[in-house]
This record gives structure tokens, C-alpha cells and sequence, in this order.
């Protein structure tokens, strides 16, 4: 392992200058700052986190707690997190929960333990308005940013998210404008408020046009492919006579437009079908889909700058990007019946 005295005496100048070369204190002159950087990177020199743990009390890490990088959205988030946070001289330590409680409270504890200087979660979403772990962080004042829409029980931590309700309400009034009116919605996790939101911008767009929603248009599919699937065959089998679906996000809506083409329905012609977060899946599907265009990156970034911002002590305020619509192929106006 590489010293800061083997650096020294490569160098020639003391222990105290290269500590403070290293943390770029002022007080030691831009050439002496970069030869002893140099020299450093040649001889491999790792600092010591340990060391400057306790000597800053600052770790220098981050953790971040997702449900899965498996899910397209998070892995351009997760992207560019890592990106940003380098930049500011930290490291992530990366945990996921698979959606279950116990394990994020797990994940949550463990990082803690390992005394990261803040987090970013994506909070596993459930009916309770309390939850031990989120009043753990509170009373710990522990800098928290939310990535994505805070539930009762994480109401009072700092938010990066998208504009849902507005991007929903631009998706449905798309397809009123192509001439639908029969649209059905296929809804998302009950507890998850995003799902929430998107349904609300649907629910807006319909009374924009002086409509209400039709309850026998709605239909409960979850955030995955397989529940896209469950929900097409019960929307066939109670014959609604939709001329469109909107789909809570794209896995959803790849559920439910693999299983159309299997029953020989087509897309657009017999059905349009509209998703909801531009993956890349969406892009290259079978029907390039209709889809919101979430800004996953700039969310990751904002994130990190908010975060940022708390750990130096400062006040920050949530915060919504604009989401927009992709128009591809799956959308057309209905055929006349």
C-alpha cells in the first residue's frame, strides 16, 4: 500500500504538504499541487477512507436503494447518479430492494452502518402513514432525497420526480384528439402514488373534454409485464370495446400489446396503445409505442444536487421536470364502427 510518506520522499517535500496537495488546499502552490498529484497516480495511491472518516467526518458515501437496476427506468437514473456523484467526490454504495419492505429496511440499516453521508431512495410504497425506518431518518436528520413521488410515510423528505399528472393528461388528450373516446386505462400499484398521479392526469384530460371516466374502462394491471398481460385477457373477455389503452408505464403496455397481437389484433388499426416512461424497450417493440418520455437522467442529476445541498446543511425545495410525449406507431385515429 502506498503512503503519503512514500509520496513525500518521491517528491521531496513533506507529509503535511502532500496531505494538503491531496485535498487541494490553497496554501500549497498549483505546481507542487499537480507534480505531487502526478506522482501519486503513478505510484497507485488510494486514500484511506477510514482514516478520512475520522478526520472529516465525512465518509464520502452515498447510498442509493432502488428496487431493481432490472427495471428500465432506474438504469439510467442509476447512470447517471454515479456520474454526478463522482463528480463531487463520492462513492455509491448501490442496494436493492425488490419491492419488499423488509429487505429496504434492511438495506437502509446497513448503510447507515457504514456511515454514508446520505441517501437516495426509491421508497418501497405501501398503505401505512407511518413507517419506523423514514421516522428513523427524520429524528437522525439523516440527508434523504426521494427519487420519485413521497407517500404518506415519506412526506416530509425532499422529492425528484416527474410531472406525471401533466405528461398523462398530454397522452390521453392525444388520443381524444386522434377521435378516441372509448380509452381504456390500465392502472397501476394501488399504494404507489405515481400510479396515482397518472391515473389523475388521465381523469382530467377525460373531463377537459366533458367526460367522465367509465369505471368498466378501468382496469388493474400493476407495474409489469406479465400483469399487462392479466389485464388485456380480462379487458377482451368483458368486451369493453376499447379503440385505445393507456397503459400505467411500458412494461405494462408491452404486456398488453404482445398479448393483442397474439389474439390477432392489431396495432393501431383495431387498437391504439399508448405506455409510459420511453425505455428502450418501448423504442424497439414490435409497434415502436406511443410513450412518455420521462427524463430519468435529469432526475438523476437533480437528485444528486439536491442531496448535496442537504448534506452541506442547506434547505432544499422538491422537484417536478417536465415529461413529454413520443409519438411512434401504435397510435392512429379509431377505425369507424
Amino acid at each position: 500500500m502506498v503512503r503519503l510518506i512514500d509520496i513525500s520522499r518521491r517528491v521531496g517535500v513533506s507529509v503535511m504538504t502532500v496531505s494538503k496537495a491531496l485535498r487541494d488546499q490553497p496554501d500549497v502552490s498549483a505546481a507542487t499541487r499537480a507534480k505531487i498529484k502526478k506522482a501519486a497516480a503513478e505510484m497507485g495511491y488510494v486514500p484511506d477512507s477510514g482514516a478520512q472518516l475520522l478526520r472529516t467526518n465525512k465518509s464520502k458515501l452515498v447510498g442509493l436503494v432502488i428496487p431493481s437496476t432490472t427495471n428500465p427506468v432506474y438504469a439510467r437514473m442509476v447512470l447517471a447518479i454515479e456520474e454526478r456523484m463522482r463528480e463531487f467526490g463520492y462513492d455509491i454504495l448501490l442496494k436493492h430492494t425488490q419491492n419488499h419492505s423488509e429487505v429496504e429496511e434492511t438495506c437502509l440499516r446497513r448503510l447507515l452502518a457504514r456511515r454514508v453521508d446520505g441517501l437516495l431512495i426509491a421508497p418501497v410504497y405501501r398503505m401505512e402513514s407511518s413507517v419506523r425506518i423514514y421516522k428513523e431518518l427524520l429524528a437522525r436528520k439523516v440527508p434523504v432525497v426521494l427519487l420519485g413521488s413521497p407517500a404518506a410515510f415519506c412526506s416530509l423528505f425532499a422529492c425528484a420526480q416527474s410531472d406525471d399528472i401533466q405528461a398523462s393528461q398530454s397522452a390521453t388528450k392525444h388520443l381524444l384528439e386522434l377521435g378516441h373516446r372509448r380509452i381504456a386505462y390500465f392502472t397501476g400499484p394501488l399504494a404507489a402514488p405515481w400510479a396515482q398521479e397518472r391515473f389523475e392526469g388521465h381523469r382530467r384530460a377525460m373531463r377537459d373534454e366533458g367526460m367522465d371516466v367509465d369505471d368498466h374502462m378501468v382496469f388493474h394491471a400493476g407495474a409489469t409485464i406479465e400483469d399487462g398481460t392479466k389485464a388485456t385477457l380480462q379487458m377482451i373477455n368483458e368486451h369493453c370495446d376499447a379503440t385505445a389503452v393507456i397503459a400505467v408505464n411500458d412494461l405494462v403496455a408491452i404486456g398488453c400489446g404482445v398479448t393483442l397481437l397474439q389474439q390477432g389484433i392489431n396495432i393501431p388499426r383495431d387498437i391504439s396503445l399508448v405506455g409510459f416512461g420511453n425505455t428502450l424497450a418501448s423504442e424497439h417493440f414490435r409497434v415502436p409505442l406511443t410513450t412518455i418520455r420521462q427524463p430519468k437522467f435529469r432526475l438523476g442529476v437533480a437528485a444528486c444536487d439536491m442531496l448535496m445541498q442537504l448534506i452541506r446543511g442547506e434547505t432544499v425545495q422538491s422537484r417536478r421536470l417536465p415529461a413529454e410525449l413520443t409519438i411512434r406507431n401504435s397510435t392512429a385515429p379509431p377505425l369507424k364502427r
